[in-house]
């Protein structure tokens, strides 16, 4: 006799179920973040990753939602690779978690994730805003206005929004930069202070620490 299966065998998941699982996840983080929820959109947004990163294009052909690979001519030309509506929401995912991101201070993440958004759609023009503030916040100036200013091309539009920030990070660098002028002309004095010759009595007051000076282990 052959063996019955066991019922206990976990159901398989298709890859619709998977996909309806990941909107269902993204929706319910996109809300999360709009009420503020920072932490909880960031994990919903991570979860509905988890779905998606896990359905290849073979997955996807057999429920209708992937272009068929191209044949002959057009396929060798190499033609712009089409995007699946698990492309469009992947972007969207990164795109929002730069956001969550920037509420959150943590300036590398929401480059990290920009980038991620940036590399399944370059002209994401959220995504574009989002590292260029974020460079911008960590010292990076220059390459902040140079992902600014090309999305005022690719967008004009946004050019005020664009404007503003660019001129909100150009004080914050200014600031930074008297900062660090300040700094190194404290440091100046500190060093003339030390080039004086010690007068008799210090130089005196000194003498029995001599074997103190070097520096703490």
């Amino acid at each position: 006799m052959s063996a019955e299966p066991s019922s206990s065998a976990a159901p398989l998941v298709t890859a619709e179920q998977k996909l309806g699982v990941a909107k269902q996840k993204k929706d319910t983080a996109d809300q999360a973040f709009k009420l503020g929820k920072v932490q909880e959109a960031l994990r919903g947004y991570h979860e509905s990753l988890m779905y998606l990163l896990g359905l290849d294009k073979n997955a996807l052909q057999s429920i209708g939602m992937a272009p068929k690979p191209e044949s002959g001519d057009a396929a060798k030309e190499g033609k712009e690779k089409e995007k699946t509506e698990i492309d469009e929401m992947v972007e969207k995912i990164y795109a929002n978690m730069s956001a969550c991101h920037m509420k959150n201070g943590n300036w590398q993440r929401a480059v990290e994730s920009a980038n991620k958004a940036l590399a399944k759609n370059e002209n994401n023009y959220k995504a574009m805003f989002r590292k260029g503030k974020a460079l911008g916040e960590q010292g990076f100036f220059e390459k902040a206005v140079k992902i600014l200013e090309d999305l005022k091309k690719k967008n004009p539009s946004d050019a005020t929004v664009v404007d503003q920030e660019i001129a909100r990070l150009r004080v914050i660098d200014e600031e930074r930069e008297r900062a660090h002028r300040k700094k190194l002309k404290g440091e100046g004095f500190l060093s003339k202070d030390k080039g004086k010759a010690p007068e008799k009595g210090a130089e005196e007051a000194k003498a029995p620490a001599k074997a103190d000076d070097a520096p703490a282990s």
